[in-house]
């Protein structure tokens, strides 16, 4: 089974992807707000999405920041590492230190995964439960994010989707807690169908390092088994992949 042609958008260097990325989540953001009094996005970890939040939230971003109805906007997580929240490796704290700590955005608007729970399992029925009271989900529906940021690994993962793991084969479930070999680690993560079912997805991608692994899920052969990403075909919304050209430069 091909792939849908995706949208590509080659940009110079991590700082013109973050400029690009911003005025995509302003514009998602004011439409939202506009037409359904909210906005809700799931937040991806990493360095390239490190620097569009640090964007957002300093005062070099002004033109950004102001235009964003951060009372309306509700922030969630596409997946988290099974740590505390003031953990180095925690995506909430990437995320939290980088942009939500200096944006008027009130504390209940942040729906961070509960992380620091001893049991992952637990841990994702929480988060599972939390989408569906938000989101006021009749039982076998899927909340409908207005957008979802998401970055890829230089194996093809994305969110916490990893290869060889059930959670890339996860239809049911919102949320999935797969224990991950490579890093011995279990992860939480949002799954296949609940990030197809978002309004706008948008991949943010940059490194050298990524540019065969890039081409091969925009490129090759479907193996979402090889390269979790490939999965992410929204089923009613729009994708756009927002590429360094670093990491893009095998692409034709």
């Amino acid at each position: 089974m091909l792939s849908p042609k995706p949208d590509i958008r080659i940009v110079e260097n991590v700082e013109r992807l973050s400029w690009e990325a911003a005025e995509e989540f302003v514009r998602q953001a004011r439409d939202a707000v506009r037409t359904r009094g909210t906005f809700t996005v799931a937040l991806a970890g990493g360095s390239t999405p490190k620097a569009f939040y640090g964007l957002l939230g300093s005062q070099r971003g002004a033109p950004f920041r102001a235009r964003v109805p951060w009372d309306a906007t509700h922030f969630f997580w596409g997946d988290e590492r099974h740590v505390p929240p003031d953990h180095p490796d925690s995506n909430f704290r990437m995320a939290n230190e980088a942009m939500l700590s200096r944006v008027p955005v009130a504390p209940q608007n942040v729906h961070r995964i509960h992380a620091e729970n001893p049991d992952p399992s637990k841990a994702a029925e929480d988060y599972d439960q939390e989408l569906r009271e938000f989101f006021r989900l009749p039982s076998g529906q899927f909340p409908r994010f207005d957008l979802v940021l998401l970055g890829i690994g230089p194996d093809g993962h994305t969110a916490s989707l990893f290869p060889g793991t059930d959670a890339v084969q996860e239809q049911k479930k919102l949320v999935a807690a797969p224990w991950v070999e490579r890093f011995r680690t279990y992860r939480i993560t949002l799954t296949p169908p609940v990030l197809n079912n978002a309004a706008r997805i948008i991949f943010l991608v940059s490194g050298k390092e990524k540019a065969e692994t890039l081409r091969e899920i925009l490129q090759g052969e479907f193996q979402p088994h090889r390269f979790p990403a490939q999965l992410i075909r929204p089923t009613n919304g729009r994708l756009l992949w927002l590429v360094e050209r670093a990491a893009g430069r095998l692409l034709r």
